[in-house]
């Protein structure tokens, strides 16, 4: 029988290697494309312009995490093609900071922002400007009350629920493509 220590070194060990998993633009822009859609390795890498095997691999650490679920097959030219989702329901667990399960190590979440920063820059290359944009953007670092702090990160992940269960397929006909990048945390007092 395993001791309470070695149950909570085990959880931290997966939950960094959860974290690890995302940590990867590659693997974010993935998530990004099976929230609105059930996609196979080939259609990802023809959307992302990388290889089928690269697809493959970045699928299979994804799948192995837990973050993605395979949502069936279908033959392809006498071979079989895997389908993928993501589950975004599963990823949204408003927990209070230090609560298991939110990010074990800073290290962790520093991997996971890292990965973010990475892929927002990718996507401000694409920004559309001007007055029909309606772009937002808002950077902070705040001290507020700690109810206040609750009531609006409960908002935004609200909101951001929301805009997941909105996503369609990448190309839908009447849909336009955005980007959404959320990261708030409390910080340590220095």
């Amino acid at each position: 029988m395993s001791s309470a220590g070695e149950d909570e070194a085990a959880v931290r060990r997966t939950t960094v290697g959860d974290l690890r998993a995302l940590a990867h633009p590659v693997r974010l822009r993935i998530l990004s494309l099976l929230t609105g859609a059930e996609l196979s390795a080939a259609e990802i890498a023809r959307e992302l312009e990388i290889t089928h095997a690269n697809a493959s691999y970045h699928l299979r650490l994804l799948r192995d995490s837990g973050h993605i679920q395979p949502a069936g097959q279908e033959k392809v030219r006498g071979g079989v093609a895997r389908r993928y989702r993501y589950d975004v329901s599963r990823e949204f667990d408003p927990r209070e900071p230090g609560e298991p399960a939110e990010y074990p190590t800073s290290y962790g979440a520093q991997l996971m922002y890292a990965a973010l920063a990475a892929e927002l820059q990718r996507r401000g290359r694409a920004v559309v400007t001007g007055p029909a944009s309606a772009n937002l953007t808002t950077d902070a670092e705040l001290w507020v009350d700690p109810d206040r702090w609750r009531a609006l990160r409960d908002r935004v992940f609200e909101a951001s629920r929301e805009l997941h269960e909105a996503a369609q397929p990448p190309h839908t006909p009447g849909t336009v493509r955005v980007s959404a990048t959320i990261a708030l945390f409390r910080m340590e007092d220095e």
